[in-house]
């Protein structure tokens, strides 16, 4: 968890909040302690806000209904996990023994669920000002990417299609070089523990999309043939 708060540069006054925010209710049940559900009651609200504003900031001309299809677009399920999986956010999560054996980690909306009470958590601790550095780490970046770069989000795409088979994703990171202004990230996915591709990219993010992009082309020929 202080890894989560070092990313952030983040430090909770209260570390509960944050413990509480990763704990999902399978691993509350089994030990009898707080689940994450409340703070991610909390935590939608404040992403709606935060998310809107940015909107708000960023198209000008744009009119209120335009802004909320692109709010709905980007606090949904799907973007959600983006966010998630940007700050590897699944890493952190308390799972109870059934869940962690099923893959819970990967879990589409075990994750959305918990980057809500994440923010839930900071905002309760440390207000809107706090959250932003959150929002600025992983969320305007991906509204951002998509509106200038038409963005795709294989990792996404590739999720879903794996989870439905109900097998398992791996990123791992096998190479860095470069200097640390513009470095070059090389990493590699498997679907459990078999090499479905390799990607490149000048940010870990980045090279996670290449990667899971060469894997659905790699499972698109396999369907094919």
């Amino acid at each position: 968890m202080h890894a989560l708060e070092e990313l952030f540069t983040l430090s909770f006054d209260n570390p509960r909040l944050l413990e509480t925010a990763l704990t999902h209710a399978s691993y509350a049940n089994e030990h009898g302690t707080e689940s994450n559900e409340r703070l991610e009651y909390i935590g939608d609200a404040v992403l709606d806000v935060i998310v809107g504003k940015y909107l708000y900031e960023q198209y000008p001309d744009a009119h209120e209904g335009a802004l909320t299809k692109k709010r709905a677009k980007y606090v949904c399920e799907t973007a959600l996990v983006g966010y998630a999986q940007a700050c590897q956010l699944g890493e952190y999560l308390r799972l109870g023994h059934g869940e962690e054996k099923n893959g819970g980690r990967q879990r589409v909306a075990l994750l959305a669920d918990a980057f809500e009470a994440l923010i839930g958590a900071v905002f309760l601790d440390k207000g809107f000002d706090e959250v932003y550095k959150i929002a600025q780490k992983v969320v305007f970046p991906l509204i951002e990417e998509e509106r200038t770069n038409a963005f795709v989000d294989f990792k996404s795409h590739l999720q879903e299609l794996v989870q439905s088979d109900k097998r398992s994703l791996e990123y791992r990171i096998v190479a860095e070089s470069g200097p640390s202004h513009h470095k070059l990230f090389v990493t590699r996915v498997y679907m459990d523990d078999i090499l479905m591709g390799e990607g490149a990219g000048h940010s870990k993010k980045e090279a996670e999309q290449h990667a899971a992009k060469i894997a659905l082309q790699k499972l698109a020929r396999t369907t094919r043939n």
